[in-house]
This record gives structure tokens, sequence and C-alpha cells, in this order.
């Protein structure tokens, strides 16, 4: 159980690695743009998936965030990621993103937009 609580904490500092890279002007910006979107998703406080859901409530966080900050960590060179880690040990308090809990409140939002519209009893319209 200590290696996962490990894992966790290091996955953490990564994202807190992420959210510092995509504000960093010396990455190409898709990089940034990756790297400020799964920053955006970890460090919101509203999940795609919430963690209620048996399973499917973890699988986002146990597989979405790690994959994006290993591509982004691909994209990245070496020496600024050493740099932007240092700089996220120091931090003392984690961030909040609102921009991210905006993008998935808006991804909910289409969803359920569109399962109304699916399931919507529209009219029977027939040309006579």
């Amino acid at each position: 159980m200590s290696r996962w609580h490990e894992w966790a904490r290091h996955l953490r500092r990564e994202v807190l690695t992420l959210y510092l890279v995509c504000r960093d002007p010396r990455i190409p910006w898709y990089a940034r743009a990756l790297a400020a979107a799964v920053a955006a998703y970890a460090l919101s406080p509203i999940d795609l998936i919430p963690d209620f859901i048996p399973v499917l409530g973890y699988l986002d966080d146990l597989i979405l965030i790690p994959v994006g900050v290993l591509i982004v960590r691909r994209l990245v060179p070496v020496s600024v990621l050493d740099e932007c880690r240092a700089r996220a040990r120091a931090m003392t308090e984690k961030p909040v993103s609102r921009g991210g809990s905006a993008l998935v409140v808006g991804i909910w939002l289409l969803l359920a937009g569109l399962a109304v519209w699916l399931l919507w009893p529209w009219p029977n319209v027939t040309s006579d």
C-alpha cells in the first residue's frame, strides 16, 4: 500500500510540474497546450467521470492523467522538466484549476443537452 501512496505522491508532483511547464515560454505551443490540458484536468475539483461510479470513476484518474504526463514528458526538454520539478517541490499549496472545472462542466452540459435532444419525443412530421 505504501508503494501506491508513493506513486500517487509522485504523480501529484508531476502534475504540478506540468502546471509550471505550461507557463514556460521555452516550450512549443503544442506541448504547452497538452500540459495545460492534463494539469487542468488533474487539478480540477470536478472529474469527467465522478469517483463514486464503481471502477470507471477511478479509471480516468488511473489512465488519463498518467498517460498525459508521459506524453508531455516526451515533448519537453529534460532541463526544463528538471527546473519545473524543483519549483514544484518548493510549492507549498496546490493550485486549483477553474478552467479545468469549467471544461468538465461544459462537457457534462453538452452531453446532457445531447441526451435530451436524442431522447426527446419529437413530433413525427410526415408529408401528406
